[in-house]
């Protein structure tokens, strides 16, 4: 698999949603803020295109940099549809941690498997093993390490026969593969639980200004 497989732009949504966004960003400065571009609540990008979720530090200034004023309702709808895009791709990336964490240890066994009958082909031996018949039931067989030979899954109900020595370079090539992919995977899933917690925040200082706001009017109304 490739880091394309869990690109965040292939959430739903988004890609349609970028499209207006670079057209909205170039007259933001003039049109009226009836609904709130994705771009108003991200700085920038890592390197798979994730966004960085933009920290509020000054609500009142930020709501009022939109014309008209951005209003609470607003300014919270677009953090939480920004927070369910990433809670969904945390569970992409979740599910592909684990898969990874499953298809990394079988490849090293493979490769530990193939390396012990190179050994016995060395020494001129043949490999003992057990084989599956049924549930519980496993029948014992001999193998003939002369020949070099041994056939590969590569899933989809696909087998490939290589000699020893192409399939030990195919699978640490796709042992390398798998351990780079998985520490992307890893990486980026940090990445999004910190967007997730900043996003949340993010709510809940709009929400306390907008409580604080709303407290404040009533008490001059008051007067």
């Amino acid at each position: 698999p490739s880091a394309k497989s869990h690109r965040w732009k292939d959430i739903p949504d988004v890609k349609q949603r970028k499209m207006a966004e670079e057209t909205a960003k170039k007259d933001a400065s003039t049109t009226p803020v009836e609904d709130m571009s994705l771009l108003s609540i991200t700085d920038g990008e890592n390197a798979r295109g994730i966004p960085f979720v933009k920290f509020i530090d000054d609500v009142d200034s930020f709501a009022n940099s939109f014309t008209p004023p951005a209003s609470a309702e607003l300014m919270i709808g677009a953090y939480s549809e920004l927070h369910s895009k990433f809670k969904t791709f945390e569970t992409t990336l979740t599910q592909k941690k684990h898969n990874y964490s499953q298809k990394i240890p079988d490849i090293e066994k493979s490769l530990s498997l193939i390396k012990n009958l190179v050994k016995k082909k060395e020494e001129n031996e043949t490999a003992i093993t057990r084989y599956n018949l049924a549930d519980s039931i496993y029948g014992k067989a001999e193998i003939d390490c002369s020949a070099g030979i041994v056939n590969l899954w590569l899933g989809a109900n696909v087998m490939l026969e290589y000699t020893y020595e192409e399939a030990i370079a195919f699978l640490s090539q796709n042992e390398e593969s798998a351990r780079r992919e998985s520490q992307i995977v890893k990486e980026d899933l940090a990445f999004v639980r910190d967007q997730i917690v900043t996003s949340e925040v993010s709510m809940t200082r709009i929400f306390n200004w907008d409580v604080r706001k709303r407290r404040a009017e009533g008490d001059e109304t008051a007067k």
